[in-house]
């Protein structure tokens, strides 16, 4: 196994790290770096470690032992669990230095003076001490003629100006490395990274994201960290994000901003998406009216099971939603026709593809009424073994459904995204 010397920071990304014995401990997420007085080199603390908990945790760099292609080795298994938390003078070296603006004075490269340059890496090694140092800085000038992407320069640390702490405050670096690195990642799992990076990048991050895939992350964050990102939008940007949020969480979202911050947002969304969020806000938060989204899987009796199937399968319908589908007379959109009753997936499973789904309908299960309470819908669900059910109102219409996810947010602490154990363990 080869001993550590010289590495570039963002190939370490993802790489696996391995206890002493050879187990895997996590995959590290980020490079710890202190920048110094002047243009010393900046001095590397240590590893930012995700675990297969999605907690972070740091490792110093002196328990690296080896760093291979493949995976990171540490020397011992003796390693603090404690969440990782940045410190004052601390610096990200992915989330807060790449895609920062540098210039070069370096006389070798004569062609970078006085050119706007990008971070896209950094070199770090370890020096006779065993102290690790960024040692080299990899810049990318701005897209050469006919848009080809300017080459890539390795420059000496103190020849690079435009690293210090003031100037990583500075608004406008981009993010396309940030992109990279969550590309492919759960939504909760980059909510999760997201709540990590300084507050300046969070927000760099959000603005950058598409609306679809911020609205999925955003529905994983607390919500202290929802209205912060929502309000640091411009207002046509957080209608359009709260646009392509699900109904439920948008209610919720909205229902924690002043309700004159709330209506004003409300205004500007399209009337087809505003409209089944307001009716949510009508209800209480804990209550299942609160609870329910009002876009379950809605058919009609006349719907084959194979038609049933399909809308089941479909990739924006989550597992507990199409756990069960609701028979209505029309119309099919919330609040409904006449409730018929419902048809469990499992039920579906068994039946052939041409018959209808009217003549397999279960009009016993019993319904929940929108203004039943958090308790009674707790009680419903593990009287029943559900994890989706029907709420129909007093004239007999399908107004949403319950998921049994949607009941856990509600149990479950406020904080219960960041409710780690901060006592010492050790990986072994």
């Amino acid at each position: 196994m080869a001993a550590a010397g010289k590495v570039f920071a963002a190939r370490l990304a993802g790489l696996v790290v391995l206890g002493p014995d050879g187990e895997s401990i996590g995959r590290v997420r980020d490079v710890v770096i202190t920048v110094r007085i002047g243009r010393q080199q900046p001095r590397v603390l240590g590893l930012v470690i995700e675990m297969f908990t999605r907690k972070r945790i740091f490792v110093p760099m002196l328990r690296v032992t080896a760093i291979e292609p493949s995976a990171v080795t540490l020397t011992t298994g003796n390693v603090s669990l404690r969440r990782f938390n940045q410190r004052p003078g601390e610096v990200l070296a992915l989330a807060q230095v790449l895609d920062s603006h540098v210039r070069v004075d370096d006389p070798e490269l004569e062609e970078l003076h006085g050119v706007d340059t990008i971070v896209v890496d950094l070199g770090i090694e370890s020096t006779r001490t065993r102290d690790w140092v960024v040692s080299k800085v990899a810049v990318r000038g701005h897209r050469g003629r006919l848009g080809r992407r300017a080459a890539i320069h390795i420059v000496d640390w103190q020849h690079v100006a435009g690293l210090t702490q003031s100037d990583l405050s500075l608004p406008g670096q981009g993010v396309a490395h940030l992109l990279l690195q969550y590309e492919g990642m759960r939504p909760a799992d980059v909510a999760n990274a997201m709540r990590e990076l300084p507050e300046k990048r969070r927000h760099e991050l959000a603005v950058a994201l598409d609306d679809e895939r911020l609205a999925d992350v955003v529905q994983e964050l607390p919500a202290d960290d929802q209205t912060d990102l929502l309000m640091h939008l411009e207002v046509e940007r957080a209608a359009d994000l709260l646009e392509a949020m699900d109904p439920d969480d948008a209610a919720d979202l909205l229902g924690e901003l002043p309700e004159t911050e709330a209506e004003s947002l409300l205004q500007l969304m399209d009337p087809q998406d505003s409209e089944p969020v307001r009716r949510l806000l009508e209800h209480s938060p804990d209550t299942a009216g609160g609870l329910m989204t009002p876009e379950p899987v809605v058919l009609t009796a006349s719907t084959t099971v194979a038609e049933a199937l399909a809308r089941a399968r479909n990739y924006d319908v989550t597992p507990a939603l199409s756990s069960m589908v609701f028979v209505v007379r029309p119309p099919t959109a919330t609040p409904t026709g006449r409730y018929l009753g419902c048809v469990h997936l499992q039920k579906l499973l068994r039946e052939p593809p041409a018959s209808l789904v009217g003549g397999i309908l279960d009009t016993d299960m019993p319904r929940l009424a929108p203004d039943d309470s958090l308790a009674s819908v707790t009680r419903y669900f593990a009287t029943y073994n559900l994890v989706c059910g029907p709420v129909v109102d007093d004239e007999n219409h399908l107004i949403g459904a319950v998921t049994v996810d949607d009941v856990l947010d509600h149990l479950l602490p406020e904080d219960w995204r960041e409710d780690y154990s901060d006592d010492e363990e050790l990986l072994r």
